[in-house]
């Protein structure tokens, strides 16, 4: 090998050796994905997603058995989405941050961190982004059944590819647009053939609002999202595991203390002692109800803050996406709703719909590994 092809050769090197990292990390700033044998990844991938099925359809499901026996308070349903946002301290504990970084890593990490007033704006915005849409999921449940709700929320897959078109300059592929068809339709098969009757002492009226503020509230919630991607992309600069805990807690805490405000401001806390009394199941299913739901919401969280740690953020909401067309099977089982003809061709034109975008993640995956291969054979030419 010549001395022109000196330089060729070292770059070729590096570009093969070195794992692409975030602008503004080190390679011990990176997920423990890196370091993982590729068993305990796949144990870590599945115990996540397994928290967010499980945590979602409990959370649903709890939340509608608060409206049935008894429960009125719409602030009190959103409050619990975030009250117990203090579980995410417990990662601190068990995965605390390295001790041992080196001190030009640190002063780097301490210089590229934004200011303590930009990190305040951002929660807060965030936090009352996320507690608007814990509320409009509130009245969408108040007023929808299970099975209803959850298949419209589903459409929060085809917002989010349109926002992170134009917010996180996420490509629309062929794969993507079909899954926004299909969801699309299967939001719209749903309202078509909706029945107010079938959810007994609901009028019309609050039906369609119920449709309304759960279509909305899947759109907040693809917003979120793509703000949170945009602010780890653009001011953190960085999605290590305190960094994503961080963000979780502070814009939780923003949120419940809105709706705590929002409990008080609507006089709605007056009326607690009432529901409590007068709660179907008595007083006990009463707070463990309230508590179940709260702690199902968190452990559904945690599972979205392990898969955005392990694997990415368009993954977690992906997943997070699969656990609601099964709500309505949880729905027939534990409510006996009624599973007509139309919600079961809702349900699974939504999860044709996923397995469209699954399929898009799955190339989107493939991608580093298809540029790891192309280096690896100009490596090999040049070297020949």
């Amino acid at each position: 090998m010549n001395e022109d092809q000196a330089p060729q050769y070292r770059l070729l090197v590096k570009e093969v050796e070195e794992p692409e990292l975030v602008k503004g990390t080190t390679i011990l700033d990176q997920p423990p994905s890196l370091r993982l044998r590729p068993w305990q990844w796949w144990i870590l991938v599945t115990l996540n997603i397994t928290f967010l099925l499980i945590g979602q359809c409990g959370a649903v499901i709890l939340g509608r058995f608060y409206y049935d026996q008894g429960g009125t308070s719409k602030w009190m349903a959103t409050l619990v989405q975030t009250a117990a946002f203090p579980i995410f301290y417990i990662p601190f504990f068990f995965f605390p941050s390295p001790k041992n970084l080196p001190v030009t890593t640190t002063a780097a990490a301490i210089l590229d961190r934004p200011s303590i007033p930009m990190l305040s704006l951002i929660y807060f915005f965030l936090g009352a982004l996320l507690a608007g849409d814990n509320m409009l999921y509130s009245i969408g449940l108040l007023y929808l059944p299970v099975s209803t709700y959850s298949l419209i929320c589903t459409t929060q897959l085809a917002f989010n590819a349109i926002f992170s078109f134009f917010i996180n300059s996420q490509k629309l592929t062929p794969w993507i647009i079909n899954s926004l068809v299909l969801l699309t339709l299967s939001a719209s098969l749903v309202a078509v053939n909706s029945d107010p009757t079938e959810h007994k002492g609901v009028s019309k009226g609050k039906y369609a609002l119920g449709f309304i503020c759960t279509l909305g509230a899947s759109t907040c919630y693809s917003l979120l999202l793509s703000l949170m991607q945009l602010s780890f992309e653009k001011v953190l600069k960085r999605e290590t595991l305190s960094v994503v805990l961080e963000m979780q807690i502070y814009t939780s805490l923003v949120a419940t203390f809105i709706s705590i405000g929002g409990l008080f401001a609507s006089g709605e806390w007056r009326d607690l002692r009432d529901e409590m009394e007068s709660f179907k199941e008595g007083r006990v299913l009463y707070f463990m109800a309230l508590v179940g739901a709260s702690l199902a919401w968190q452990v559904s969280s945690i599972g979205v803050v392990g898969l955005i740690f392990v694997v990415s953020s368009l993954f977690a909401n992906v997943i997070s996406t699969l656990a609601l067309p099964l709500v309505p099977v949880a729905a027939v089982l534990f409510y006996r709703e009624t599973m007509n003809g139309a919600k079961v061709v809702a349900m699974l034109l939504a999860i044709w719909g996923f397995a469209w975008y699954l399929y898009q993640h799955y190339l989107d995956g493939n991608e580093p590994r298809v540029k790891e291969m192309s280096s690896n054979e100009v490596f090999d030419e040049s070297s020949s």
